[in-house]
């Protein structure tokens, strides 16, 4: 990858600073490492804004670990693309580096300038220990070939069980392909979502990743599930391989219980806005269930209060935070991939393969109260016991001790 080195060696160079800490005593303790998440469409997430219309689970997820993380005592950083905020805003203690802005530039030629520059220059200030990137973009390759420049740690979290599936990536560009796997080959640590993406990131790239799960904080009003909602709920971004247009096909199956349809289009170019718009047509003419598209994650929660199923259409994901939203208020899901969690040897999600599995899958927990209390409880206690951000973060910091233990960071 000696054209990413000649590229990145042309990013703007900056001097370095850091803060010691010193022990009761006045000598130099060690402190925790400063954490950095490379996130540039994270500032939505972060700050709940509801008027800028993006949402992913990557971001979710580094927002919450961010938090997490802060309240255990860790200076936390974030790089987010310029949205209008000040430079080194701090929000919930993460203090925010601003990148490049969502539409500068030239096509093409914005890889280099603003985007990679800007990137560059926004990880120099952060003057971070660790820096953390999730979810399969060229970012991984940036970020692994700054860490490697500058004598600092580098962390890729997987996302989609396809980002260690070559070939499959949901990544656009070649050259974007090229370079996250010259990141994924290079990064110090590799952070798998589920077994699936263990076993694939061994036998494809020859790294043995560290499997933490995702984790999620349920809002203090959430209520419990014995006064459970009676809607059939779908949470996602309308994109082809999240298959949206099964769930209209399950709906139209089932008349007699409601469903709910929750996400926005997958991108701002013509194919993805035309797409979004067959599948809200389609989804209009469907007496029992309402389509809302796009929700800001911070509004989200309030509809899975309402819901007493969650359906999954995807022919692959990573692990949906839907499903900890689900799971955490005792709300069985249905799914049509395996996320690999189980319980005593059994699936906690109710797994289907085609429309009519689902259909009656949906159809025995709407209608048996007994077999919706047991899904529900398997799904609240394997939540408690995997997904709490307690235990998460508690896996984080053993991963970072085990980075930093022996480096020695030129501050």
């Amino acid at each position: 990858m000696t054209g990413l080195t000649e590229l990145v060696e042309q990013a703007p160079a900056i001097s370095l600073a850091h803060d010691s800490i010193t022990n009761e005593t006045g000598g130099q303790a060690r402190r925790r490492p400063h954490i950095c998440f490379v996130a540039p469409a994270a500032w939505p997430v972060l700050t709940a804004n509801i008027e800028i219309p993006t949402v992913g689970g990557a971001e979710v997820q580094q927002c919450t670990i961010a938090r997490a993380l802060i309240e255990s005592g860790y200076r936390v950083s974030m790089i987010c693309m310029d949205y209008g905020q000040p430079d080194r805003t701090i929000v919930d203690g993460v203090t925010v580096f601003k990148s490049f802005k969502p539409a500068n530039g030239i096509p093409v030629l914005r890889f280099l300038y603003p985007r990679l520059t800007s990137l560059w220059n926004a990880m120099h200030r952060a003057d971070a220990d660790i820096y953390y990137q999730r979810s399969a973009s060229m970012l991984t390759g940036i970020v692994a070939a700054f860490c490697r420049r500058h004598g600092r740690k580098s962390v890729y979290a997987g996302a989609s069980d396809s980002d260690f599936m070559p070939g499959k990536e949901l990544v656009r560009y070649w050259r974007d392909v090229k370079l996250f796997r010259y990141g994924l080959h290079n990064v110090d640590a590799v952070v798998a979502q589920n077994p699936t993406q263990q076993q694939d990131c061994r036998r494809h790239y020859a790294r043995n990743p560290v499997l933490i799960p995702s984790c999620y904080v349920p809002p203090a009003d959430s209520r419990g599930r014995e006064e459970s909602g009676n809607e059939i709920l779908w949470v996602s971004t309308i994109r082809h391989y999240k298959r949206p247009e099964v769930f209209l096909d399950i709906a139209r199956r089932l008349p007699e219980f409601r469903f709910k349809m929750i996400g926005g289009p997958g991108g701002g170019d013509t194919k993805s806005r035309h797409y979004f718009s067959e599948i809200e047509a389609a989804a209009r003419d469907i007496s029992n269930l309402e389509f809302l598209g796009f929700v800001p994650y911070s509004q989200v929660d309030a509809h899975f209060d309402r819901a007493r199923i969650f359906v999954n259409t995807s022919f692959y994901e990573g692990f949906p935070n839907t499903f900890l939203q689900s799971w955490a208020r005792g709300i069985p899901t249905v799914s049509f991939f395996d996320p690999g969690s189980r319980d005593d040897g059994e699936p906690v999600a109710c797994l289907v393969h085609d429309e009519s599995h689902a259909a009656r899958e949906i159809s025995g927990l709407m209608m048996d109260i007994d077999i919706w209390r047991k899904h529900s409880a398997r799904c609240r206690s394997y939540f408690e016991v995997w997904h709490s951000v307690r235990t998460t973060v508690g896996m984080y910091e053993a991963l970072f001790r085990t980075l930093t233990e022996h480096a020695e960071f030129p501050h």
